[in-house]
């Protein structure tokens, strides 16, 4: 399977979720940076795991090329899968949303993604007044999936979803996960993402979640 990103941390997590070897971005020389301009995490997962699919099958492709991949499915088609997930905050209107991985560099203009610290840093001055009570939260994960024949044929993209409620805390702890992990309780749990062990995480995050369904799919057939 190959995904359609270059964070190391979430191709681990989703390799683990999965138990299928998965390459990322960083495997493919070449390939491009992908868009993810969309109002929605559905738009941007779809978005990226198209583009990715595309320039698989195009002859700028650098190796491993399209041939040279193994199969994901018995029709012998390769699986794309995009994620596009994120934090939404109640007590921000939803924000950071689809800009959580950018979203200390939002207002400043700067390129690219922020740094975690930096992100979680930024979430923490916005909510400085926010009492506990008021720091209800939910981590948010769309997955989209196309299967990619030998002919270079793409499926339409199968979106799938997931969310874990929690809160806020006041200040970061674990040394775990990444992202807004330390940062983030789940509903249930004392512990941040980044202090729970990561087969308690992988059990009950959005992105968990997401992946049964996608695994459920995939058990049906997948891709028609």
């Amino acid at each position: 399977m190959i995904l359609a990103t270059r964070n190391l941390h979430k191709t681990r997590e989703i390799a683990a979720i999965l138990g299928l070897a998965c390459l990322s971005l960083e495997d493919l020389p070449g390939a491009p940076p992908l868009r993810e301009d969309g109002a929605t995490f559905d738009e941007n997962a779809a978005a990226k795991a198209l583009q990715l699919a595309r320039w698989l099958t195009s002859p700028r492709a650098t190796p491993p090329r399209l041939a040279d991949l193994p199969a994901d499915d018995p029709a012998g088609r390769l699986l794309v899968l995009a994620d596009d997930s994120g934090l939404e905050v109640d007590a921000l209107g939803g924000a950071p949303g689809v800009y959580s991985a950018r979203y200390a560099a939002v207002e400043t203009g700067a390129q690219g993604n922020s740094t975690d610290a930096e992100n979680n840093a930024k979430l923490l001055e916005r909510l400085a007044n926010t009492p506990e009570g008021q720091r209800r939260a939910r981590f948010r994960c769309a997955l989209a999936v196309t299967g990619l024949s030998r002919s270079g044929e793409l499926s339409e993209p199968r979106l799938f979803e997931g969310a874990c409620e929690g809160r806020i805390r006041f200040a970061p702890g674990g040394a775990g996960g990444f992202g807004y992990d330390p940062l983030f309780v789940p509903e249930g749990y004392a512990q941040s993402f980044a202090e729970l062990d990561a087969s308690v995480k992988n059990a009950i995050s959005h992105r968990a979640r997401a992946l049964e369904h996608l695994r459920r799919w995939l058990r049906q057939g997948g891709p028609a």
